[in-house]
């Protein structure tokens, strides 16, 4: 679900209420109503709703508990739990709601489904479009999130590297931007060695795809994507439990073309590319092996020190493709480390950047629209750790301590501008169901950078 309706009065209003607010809304209610809210012991607590009927039994008001204004946590997805709680029907939200647009996006993202292979069980409510947000824009952030939520929950049989790099072409021709893909041996004689080394052992060929988007003297912003469809660990094979959720090893790559999706469909005026490398990291007598020693497309020589560090080899060659062109902003987004998830768990994802103000604009983007993020550091005593004895570089620490750090710092190898970089650690999944945040695949990150990008894309034209 993505869209919205059209606003009429005839809707089911959904009043916000908090425990310190409710006694006072209370006495505005007409008093059948009010004191049927009483006599099923409704509060104002946080999460819960009561549909209150009118005169001829049909549902009057919808009231739902919410934080106080003044809350120190406020969740804005919370509105999103009443697409799942409440009856089919047509649903408006009361004027006067504070953030009318997080709210209605909340609910847009709480009524979605994976539906691929089941229907979906029963029929949603459905909320008109508030008359003091921008729809469209509404409807355009959840339709992207909801894309990237599909790409990320579809299993391995049948999102693959080639289906994968489909979605992305797809998504290129409805923007009318320009691709094109670069797939098996031709990676080689194009230079992208590690995304071949990584992805050969597959039965569907390694490839990068390469999407270009709006005029080429405005801002430059590249968003770079690991697309890693399954990730077995390779010859260093994970254990089966650790290899359930490996279809969400492309969530970096669903991450990029959400956020993609968002910024096509604005007004923004930049220079937006897209660079996804894409693999299988299966085993065959083609994997590559552990001690094996790798070129890069930089020139840096790589050992491979564990082949479950997949993701840092395609997007080493990437990185160092992106940073070619030097773009005012480089971005990239992977499922990388298991040492974030141990540091920050699944909801903070983890990010490395080289430039103070830009980890502030981030941070503050993320708070400001509940897409939260968190800084850590690019520790330079940790750097010589990666120094390979027979090679330039080793894809793993010598040390195994500080995983995301040491990850980190690898891709800072392959960029030449470390202030106008950013690297997102992410997770990619929401393991239990939240408001708004429906169990499976999950986009962080992507709203907040949506709006900073748009943001910096007009000060930008304004300046030149």
């Amino acid at each position: 679900m993505s869209r919205l309706e059209e606003w009429t009065a005839e809707a089911t209003p959904i009043d916000f209420v908090d425990k310190e607010s409710w006694p006072i809304l209370a006495e505005t209610l007409p008093p059948p109503i009010a004191a049927f809210a009483r006599a099923c012991g409704f509060d104002g607590k946080v999460g819960a709703h009561l549909l209150a009927p009118g005169p001829d039994g049909a549902p009057a008001v919808v009231l739902f508990g919410v934080e106080a204004a003044g809350a120190r946590h406020r969740d804005p997805f919370l509105p999103g739990k009443l697409a799942t709680s409440l009856p089919p029907g047509l649903y408006r939200l009361r004027e006067g709601v504070s953030d009318s647009y997080s709210a209605a996006l909340a609910f847009l993202l709480g009524g979605y489904s994976f539906s691929r292979y089941v229907a979906p069980k029963k029929e949603r409510p459905r909320l008109c479009a508030p008359q003091d947000a921008d729809r469209a824009r509404i409807e355009r952030v959840a339709a992207a999130l909801c894309f990237g939520r599909d790409l990320v929950n579809t299993p391995a049989n049948d999102l693959g590297p080639e289906a994968l790099a489909e979605a992305a072409l797809a998504l290129a021709v409805r923007h009318g931007a320009e691709a094109r893909v670069i797939a098996g041996d031709a990676l080689l004689s194009e230079n992208f060695p590690l995304v071949h080394a990584v992805g050969r052992a597959a039965a569907q060929a390694p490839r990068l795809v390469d999407i270009s988007f709006g005029p080429e003297e405005a801002m430059k912003v590249t968003l770079v994507g690991k697309g890693v469809c399954f990730d077995s660990g390779g010859l260093d094979i994970k254990p089966s439990s650790a290899m359930l959720l490996m279809k969400k090893d492309m969530g970096g790559a669903a991450t990029a073309l959400a956020l993609a999706d968002i910024l096509m469909g604005s007004s923004a005026r930049l220079r937006l590319r897209v660079l996804l490398p894409i693999v299988e990291n299966a085993i065959s007598a083609d994997a590559m092996r552990p001690g094996d020693i790798y070129p890069s497309r930089k020139g840096l020589s790589v050992e491979i020190g564990n082949t479950d560090a997949e993701g840092r080899l395609i997007l080493a060659d990437a990185l160092a493709l992106a940073a070619e062109e030097d773009p005012d902003l480089l971005l990239d987004f992977a499922t990388l480390t298991g040492a974030a998830r141990v540091a920050l768990g699944p909801e903070l994802p983890a990010f490395y950047t080289g430039d103070d103000s830009l980890a502030l604009e981030i941070e503050t983007y993320g708070r400001k629209l509940g897409d939260p993020v968190w800084r850590l550091p690019l520790w330079e005593p940790y750097d010589s750790q990666l120094d390979g004895k027979a090679s330039n570089i080793v894809n793993v620490s010598s040390s195994g301590h500080a995983g995301s750090i040491t990850a980190a710092l690898f891709l800072r190898r392959f960029v030449t501008k470390p202030e106008k970089w950013a690297h997102f650690d992410l997770f990619a999944w929401t393991p239990f169901a939240k408001p708004g945040r429906p169990e499976g695949g999950e986009i962080q990150t992507a709203r907040l950078l949506a709006e900073l990008i748009e943001e910096r894309a007009a000060r930008w034209s304004v300046k030149t």
